[in-house]
């Protein structure tokens, strides 16, 4: 038997001076039901699904109930979440007639996979009979179990970051100068504070980390002018995010938007022709900033928007492409039949 004060070492948890529990032998949870609740919000709602007999999307979220919690025992993570969901539908037919009805997912968990998924897709009350219920139980049900696909996948890489905690005498992290050999596409870059045209204070300066950068291309149906404004105003900003913004659509003004996930300041504005801006998602490393220019080029009866994106960190590329492919460029496309 030990002696009182010596403790059995099984037991004994080693601590760093600010109390953190080095060796993981705590349990320790995080309440990610918030952040869930918006992810989920995000992703549902940028549903949309085509075919013969017309076009389906989801337009809103009337029930969203359930929580979702990340655990971390000895070093290992352990995710639980349960939700029951129900989103509404607007189908039009390729004849113009719209359509209403409603989808219910009633086992998102971590004990069921994606193909397990028990959706529910049904036409509003008193709704006649339309080949849309067919395409949304077809197709929508596919990209609906993608998204939450999406969401899982989301939910067990970006925010578990920083639940599992260095080991006392275990392996420590590599020199960000190590890793410069096994990433061949990036290099480190310090950012530096650039300073607006119209202004004389210095942006904040990024961190120092390993990143890379990506182009897009989009065509718009619509003006130059048109689309200027869809990315600066507040009002159009609200309208296709579908959720509260703060935008300041002048050089050196900032932004903050889809529940604050997404924050960042305009450095250069062209009046339709070109927008610059340095942008960051909420998981990022703090005060770090990717570099984005978008050129608006007149096509006559369309404008052809270009992206280019520089400073992403690494492991992040995928991620940040698809949720400007979808949340911004699909997203204004739906919303104002761009």
């Amino acid at each position: 038997m030990a002696k009182w004060g010596e403790g059995d070492p099984r037991w004994i948890v080693e601590e760093r001076a600010d109390a953190t529990n080095v060796n993981n032998w705590h349990w320790t949870e995080r309440d990610v039901s918030s952040w869930s609740s918006e992810c989920l919000r995000q992703l549902l709602l940028s549903v949309r699904v085509e075919g013969a007999e017309g076009v389906c999307q989801l337009t809103d979220l009337p029930k969203l109930d359930g929580e979702a919690w990340i655990n971390n025992r000895k070093g290992k993570l352990i995710f639980l979440y349960e939700w029951q969901l129900r989103a509404s539908w607007l189908g039009t037919s390729s004849a113009g007639v719209k359509f209403r009805g409603t989808v219910d997912v009633f086992n998102l968990s971590d004990e069921n996979d994606m193909d397990d998924l028990d959706i529910s897709v049904s036409l509003g009350k008193d709704q006649p009979n339309t080949p849309l219920l067919d395409l949304m139980k077809r197709t929508g049900t596919k990209e609906i179990q993608r998204v939450l696909g999406d969401y899982v996948r989301q939910l067990k890489s970006e925010f578990s970051q920083g639940m599992i905690l260095p080991t006392a005498g275990g392996p420590k992290k590599p020199h960000p100068d190590a890793k410069k050999s096994q990433i061949q596409t990036t290099k480190t870059q310090i950012n530096p504070a650039p300073r607006c045209s119209s202004g004389p204070s210095p942006c904040l300066s990024g961190v120092r980390i390993s990143t890379c950068s990506f182009s897009l291309k989009e065509t718009f149906q619509t003006s130059p002018d048109e689309l200027y404004r869809t990315f600066i105003n507040q009002e159009f900003v609200q309208v296709f995010t579908r959720s509260a913004a703060l935008v300041d659509g002048r050089c050196g003004g900032r932004f903050q938007l889809l529940d604050g996930n997404v924050s960042g300041e305009f450095t250069q504005l062209v009046p339709d022709q070109r927008i610059e801006m340095r942008w960051r998602f909420r998981t990022w490393p703090s005060e770090h900033y990717a570099n984005i220019s978008l050129e608006l080029v007149d096509q006559g009866d369309e404008t052809e928007l270009r992206m280019e994106c520089r400073g992403v960190p690494v492991g992040e590329e995928e991620s940040t492409r698809e949720g400007w492919t979808r949340f911004y460029f699909q997203a204004i496309k739906q919303t104002f039949g761009y």
